[in-house]
């Protein structure tokens, strides 16, 4: 009877302490269901209607995948989807490489290591309204780059911001100027731990850096790397910040995201059941590059 006494006690003991340990993660719980399943599952239901917000909540009807449907022959959503894909498309690789370089130069050859790398990491956790404004400076007539241009020779340069041919690529380059310093960090914190002996036995051997820097520090950071370009390639496609405050979508369709064409169709045109459907085509395009990732992941960080 004592026996049995005493693992009733236990069982009562083990049981307080789950209820402490729930107790403690409650809170994120319940903002996780409030924050993200319900607005998730809410988005899915209305994807299905023609609900304009400004009439109330369940005034809307029922039209299926009428939303679904109209989109890929809406030209706004297809020129903002190209737009996304190549925005993506420009700046991952071109962040990913340029942080890799820039990490082993930084952790090779430059003695006050701390500083720069504090320095490249400063525009990331910059808030994007400042940068993106000094940035809008930055492309304007009087600004340093039309300012090169015009040293460089070239009599008429273009209005960047206002040219539907270099919009985009502004804006893709500001973003990876803000964005290249987390995957320097990244990539640092991988690099402190990448086998010393293997590199000198490379020197025994004779390798030149750049033989090393390919030979064996890419394929070594190729889990960092894969990480990096997962991640970056999801921020890509959520880009929101920039373009609402130096272009708005504009010249015409030039800089028009699927983000902001989410946003626009949401709270500009009042289609919350159209910018519902378009946020889950836009869930399912991550998904799959998130399935993309757990499918490949064996192949790229075997070396």
């Amino acid at each position: 009877m004592k026996k049995e006494g005493k693992e009733r006690k236990g069982l009562s003991r083990q049981a307080k302490t789950n209820l402490v340990g729930y107790s403690f993660i409650l809170p994120n719980i319940i903002g996780v269901c409030a924050f993200t399943l319900f607005p998730m599952v809410f988005a899915l239901i209305i994807s299905f209607t023609d609900w304009d917000y400004t009439k109330g909540i369940g005034n809307w009807n029922f039209i299926g995948i009428q939303n679904f449907v109209d989109m890929w022959s809406d030209e706004w959503f297809t020129s903002a989807l190209v737009n996304t894909i190549v925005f993506a498309v420009g700046v991952v690789p071109v962040t990913v490489f340029l942080a890799m370089v820039l990490a082993v130069i930084i952790d090779n050859y430059c003695f006050a290591k701390l500083p720069i790398r504090l320095a490249l990491f400063m525009p990331y956790v910059s808030n994007i309204v400042a940068v993106a404004i000094v940035w809008v400076m930055m492309y304007s007539p009087w600004g340093p780059f039309t300012q090169l241009v015009k040293a460089l020779g070239v009599e008429n340069p273009p209005q960047w911001l206002g040219d539907t041919h270099w919009a985009l690529p502004a804006i893709m380059l500001m973003t990876v100027w803000s964005g290249v310093g987390y995957a320097v960090m990244i990539y640092t914190s991988s690099i402190q731990g990448l086998p010393k002996d293997v590199y000198e036995a490379a020197d025994i051997d004779g390798a030149g850096a750049v033989t090393k820097f390919f030979k064996l520090t890419i394929p070594f950071l190729s889990p960092t790397t894969f990480f990096l370009i997962i991640t970056t390639f999801i921020t890509s496609f959520q880009v929101f910040g920039q373009i609402q405050i130096m272009t708005r979508g504009g010249p015409g369709t030039s800089t028009n995201v699927l983000v902001y064409y989410i946003y626009t169709s949401a709270f500009t045109f009042y289609r919350m059941g159209y910018a519902s459907a378009m946020s889950w085509v836009l869930f399912a395009l991550l998904f799959i590059v998130t399935i993309i990732q757990w499918r490949g992941q064996k192949k790229w960080v075997s070396y």
